[in-house]
């Protein structure tokens, strides 16, 4: 069974930092594209970060230069690192692990006061 937890989030002031953390189980980590994704109230869940299988890169524009995503393939886990962050940064950010199949964490709360 496949299981993605979420980690790292909580309530900080603007311009403060937070890192996020995705440990998978039930799957092989290292061939699969992980992302993070992120839903604030009332709106549609929206692509923030991605590091593909080789180590690829790739943010929403929103986000380049303050977050950096990465991954440990021995501990099956992937990172987001929050610098900077802004009330709009607020949201649910959830984890996301792709290769033939989507799977997807319940989400951890980052809530940024201003």
């Amino acid at each position: 069974q496949v299981q993605l937890v979420e980690s790292g989030g909580g309530l900080v002031q603007a311009g403060g930092s937070l890192r996020l953390s995705c440990s998978a189980s039930g799957l092989a980590f290292s061939i699969q594209d992980m992302s993070w994704y992120r839903q604030a109230p009332e709106k549609e869940r929206d692509f923030v970060a991605r590091i593909s299988w080789f180590g690829g890169t790739t943010y929403t524009d929103s986000v380049k230069g303050r977050f950096t995503v990465s991954r440990d393939n021995a501990k099956n886990t992937v990172y987001l690192q929050m610098n900077s962050l802004k009330p709009e940064d607020t949201a649910v950010y959830y984890c996301n692990a792709h290769r033939n199949d989507d799977y997807w964490g319940r989400g951890t709360q980052v809530t940024v006061s201003s």
